[in-house]
């Protein structure tokens, strides 16, 4: 998380000026103009691939959580679970656009905050704590440490989460046309580098919120005897929140807050990530704007409801092929899918070369085989080093390196 904020700084003082002096309306006609349309259409396949999975985790966490608790119960099969979690996404990005999402987007924001703090309230309530007794709580004390630096081989070192954090922020956020849409939406630039810098420091806080729930929904397990629920005969810990908030008796305030947090986290991005990826496929493959105004509005829809059906195609996917929880997931397809984006825009900005644009597809593709293979390299191969999410910038500097070797020579 620390990571994070650093990561955020990196984009409102380095990649938010390039945006705001180009003017573009896709983030990655930048890579056009500097390197060619080979880079221009590496970059917007690298965005479309990783927001497709992006948003299809989120929306898998909604759909399993409602499978288990509600539909279940009636016999709905997950598909037509998927399905109607969608439609009401398409319903009103469909509608709306842009400012739709922004004003959806605080409005999810502020629902997923309500249904921490009300979590956080009732079940200290229910194992007999205030805020301050569990805070000072030898429990707490078990899930507390935060800077790991004893072992560099481990997966959760400080240094390797600090820099994987980092770079995800700045691939995931500043790399990312779903979310740089809305910064570009800013008066200015001097505004957008504000809305960044400041949301930076409040991420810090609202993820330490995040991790307090965490830590106190294991001590509420424990203390009440709950297990993991099962998916597909496998615990599943995705499903500890919800079995918590559903099934353990504190009370309808926490299990209505809890469906509506869960719904406005997923959505609040997942909405965003249709009309992004909407946009995207319009603008960087098809080449909308050269295209006359009444065509331009048949074809949007065309295409939004294809994202639409795709997004459902790869939830439905997920179930059978997900073998970890969803933030793992997303993070590690993003040190594969993102890196070649990070090369592309790190070799862009801090070079001067330019480079053989036919061959940059080469390169992108190589480099994300070559992380894939090490992500699953056993750490006994290794000498004992486990990998974590600082594949992401190994990631980028190889595709980097890559990128220097194709350069032009004069």
């Amino acid at each position: 998380v620390f990571g994070y904020m650093v990561g955020y700084f990196v984009i409102a003082f380095v990649l938010l000026p390039i945006y705001y002096r180009l003017n573009v309306t896709s983030i990655y006609e930048y890579l056009q103009g500097r390197f060619g349309i080979v880079s221009y259409k590496v970059g917007a396949i690298s965005f479309f691939i990783s927001r497709v999975l992006g948003a299809s985790f989120r929306l898998f966490l909604v759909a399993i959580v409602l499978q288990q608790f509600v539909f279940d119960a009636w016999n709905v099969p997950f598909e037509l679970t998927v399905v109607l979690s969608i439609l009401l996404i398409w319903i009103y990005t469909f509608r709306g656009g842009i400012k739709t999402i922004v004003w959806t987007d605080t409005l999810q924001t502020l629902f997923m905050l309500l249904s921490v703090g009300l979590s956080i309230y009732f079940i200290n309530e229910k194992l007999g704590w205030g805020f301050t007794e569990f805070l000072d709580s030898e429990e707490l004390k078990e899930y507390s440490k935060v800077l790991f630096t004893e072992d560099f081989f481990q997966k959760n070192h400080f240094v390797k989460s600090f820099l994987g954090g980092m770079f995800i922020t700045i691939c995931m956020t500043g790399l990312d046309q779903d979310m740089m849409q809305k910064n570009l939406t800013c008066k200015n630039l001097g505004d957008a580098q504000k809305n960044m810098v400041s949301f930076s420091l409040i991420l810090i806080v609202v993820n330490f919120v995040f991790l307090l729930l965490g830590a106190l929904l294991f001590i509420y397990a424990d203390r009440f005897d709950v297990a993991i629920p099962l998916m597909d005969g496998e615990p599943k810990s995705d499903l500890l929140f919800p079995e918590i908030a559903l099934n353990s008796g504190l009370g309808m305030v926490v299990a209505t807050t809890f469906i509506l947090g869960l719904i406005a986290a997923a959505y609040s991005s997942a909405d965003s990530a249709l009309t992004s990826l909407t946009t995207s496929f319009c603008v960087d493959f098809l080449g909308i704007e050269k295209r006359e105004v009444s065509q331009q509005k048949s074809l949007r829809k065309k295409v939004h409801v294809g994202m639409s059906l795709l997004l459902i195609l790869v939830v439905i996917a997920f179930k059978y092929v997900l073998d970890r929880n969803v933030i793992d997931g997303l993070l590690t397809v993003a040190t594969f899918t993102y890196g070649p984006l990070l090369g592309l825009f790190a070799f862009g900005v801090f070079t001067k070369y330019q480079i053989m644009d036919r061959l940059v597809w080469i390169v992108a593709l190589s480099c994300v085989f070559i992380v894939m293979g090490l992500s699953y390299l056993p750490a006994e191969f290794l000498g004992g080093y486990q990998i974590g999410y600082e594949l992401l910038p190994f990631n980028g500097l190889i595709t980097f390196l890559g990128l220097y070797m194709i350069r032009k020579r004069i």
